[in-house]
């Protein structure tokens, strides 16, 4: 075992953590290595995801729609940053959104209900967790009452991270209503075997009509009833709504995206969206006139609700005013995945993060990088860019806790700022680089995020919006307490100790 884990791990951390477990722990590392050590994503999977692709790669070029465009539009210094994405996806840079950062649980659900029920065609949801309490009910309601007028609706959730949803009185009502319920890489004692089960689909994203798009941290989750019972306070959650009128854009992106995780998921699936490429008409995405004056209508809601009201105070105590909408805005999808993206985010990340010349700003959960990630912030910091990092002050999990803690001392001997959020579980994942760069999306920092979930984010280019993300994390560093060098480092031994054992195993987190 341990000439296969040395032969087969690229990452030399991640091969010293599975030694370590190896040798210690010789029986349960053995089993352990066969179940979780390499992202065996399933075969029969890869395969249906390869045709998807090619299904869609096939329809494009019939279509004449070309998805790998755009780099001219950016400024010369991201141009190779965005390549990278390019590179692996297909995605290229897509102009002229129209975006609007939600901040607030009641603010998302509401606009999504909005959008859901003045849908006219199709609807596509993919959420890690869809949690059926509080206002996720109202949000089935309107899905159900779209699929009964007859728009065509597909909820794609993860099997494990919404296993309360698959049993639960919410799934049945949507498929009675003629919802498509799909599972997400469902798990099983068998399947267990040939495929890897902590391989999950966390990405969070909604497409209508092909012209109107969420994505963000937020899950199908009302945070009122999510979670309470881990003492970490209530989740919180940004998410971007975003419209165009152009024929191809992020939301068009996200509706690939989606439609390709659908078909890849069994061979029904994939027949019947081979069926539904093969009859694909340019004119899905052009939009008739009812459609524009439905998108007018859902951009004057959009406007009404910018005004810098004051959102409901939850147990939190955090407000953040409301944002306007950002028009024009450039931007970028990314998505990843196991096994058939490479490691493309992770490498984005680490090649902005070297660009830096003023600032950057990250906000995560789950602090757990690995050396190359670390490195890269502490040298941001030692040239003189101002460095800091927002992460909860408690977490849902022990060992990533102790984990993210064994590299807090050599982050602030660099100059590296770390705040920590006393307001309830920090969710957002967004990173703001100098005044003309964000990455925003499901990412957590972590190996986990980097090379085992399936995820997405969203590159953007625009400073106006990419002010907007970093306006809602000043807010955030309002509600936290800064780490001092000299308070870590008057820690007891024994706490420092414990840190660095559990660092040990953080490639396996």
């Amino acid at each position: 075992m341990t000439l296969r884990i040395v032969s087969v791990q690229r990452n030399i951390g991640v091969s010293i953590a599975w030694v370590a477990v190896l040798y210690t722990l010789p029986v349960f590392g053995f089993i352990a290595y066969l179940l979780l050590g390499e992202p065996m994503i399933g075969r029969r999977y890869r395969e249906r995801v390869d045709e998807a692709n090619l299904l869609m790669n096939n329809m494009a070029q019939r279509e004449h729609l070309v998805f790998d465009k755009g780099q001219d539009l950016l400024p010369a210094n991201y141009r190779g940053v965005s390549q990278i994405g390019t590179r692996w996806t297909g995605l290229g840079v897509f102009p002229n959104h129209n975006m609007q950062l939600l901040t607030d649980p009641n603010t998302i659900f509401q606009g999504l209900i909005k959008d859901i029920d003045a849908a006219q065609r199709i609807i596509l949801m993919e959420f890690y967790i869809v949690y059926p309490k509080g206002q996720v009910l109202e949000v089935v309601e309107a899905l159900a009452a779209a699929a009964q007028r007859g728009v065509e609706c597909h909820v794609l959730a993860d099997s494990v991270g919404s296993f309360s949803f698959f049993n639960s009185n919410a799934h049945r009502t949507l498929e009675r209503a003629g919802v498509f319920v799909h599972q997400s890489l469902p798990v099983g004692l068998f399947k267990t075997l040939f495929k890897r089960s902590d391989l999950r689909n966390h990405r969070k994203m909604v497409a209508i009509d092909e012209y109107i798009g969420y994505i963000g941290s937020f899950n199908l989750v009302d945070p009122k009833f999510f979670k309470q019972n881990k003492n970490v306070g209530q989740w919180i959650d940004v998410a971007i709504r975003t419209t165009s009128r152009e024929s191809i854009s992020i939301t068009t992106a996200m509706a690939i995206v989606v439609a390709t995780d659908i078909g890849a998921e069994n061979n029904d699936n994939l027949d019947a969206l081979n069926h539904r490429v093969n009859s694909y008409t340019r004119k899905l995405y052009v939009m008739d006139p009812t459609i524009n004056d439905l998108n007018s209508r859902v951009k004057v809601l959009g406007n009404r609700s910018s005004h810098n009201e004051t959102p409901d105070v939850g147990s939190t105590s955090i407000v953040i005013p409301k944002m306007p909408v950002v028009e024009g805005v450039l931007a970028q999808l990314i998505p990843s995945a196991p096994q058939v993206t490479a490691h493309v985010i992770y490498n984005t990340l680490v090649t902005v993060i070297h660009r830096a010349n003023k600032r950057i700003r990250m906000t995560t959960p789950y602090f757990v990088p690995d050396e190359t990630l670390s490195g890269a912030l502490m040298i941001a910091a030692k040239r003189g860019v101002e460095v800091t990092l927002i992460v909860p002050e408690k977490v849902d999990s022990f060992l990533v806790q102790h984990a993210s803690q064994a590299y807090y001392q050599e982050l602030l001997e660099a100059g590296v700022t770390i705040a920590l959020f006393k307001g309830g579980l920090l969710h957002t994942k967004t990173v703001v680089i100098d005044d003309d760069y964000c990455l925003f999306g499901t990412v957590n920092i972590d190996m986990r995020s980097f090379y085992l979930n399936m995820e997405v984010s969203l590159a953007i280019y625009t400073p106006e919006m990419v002010a907007q993300v970093a306006d809602c994390q000043e807010v955030y560093l309002q509600n936290c307490r800064f780490l001092g060098l000299e308070e870590w480092r008057e820690r007891r031994g024994s706490a420092r100790l414990f840190d660095n054992v559990v660092r040990l195993f953080s490639p396996l987190l």
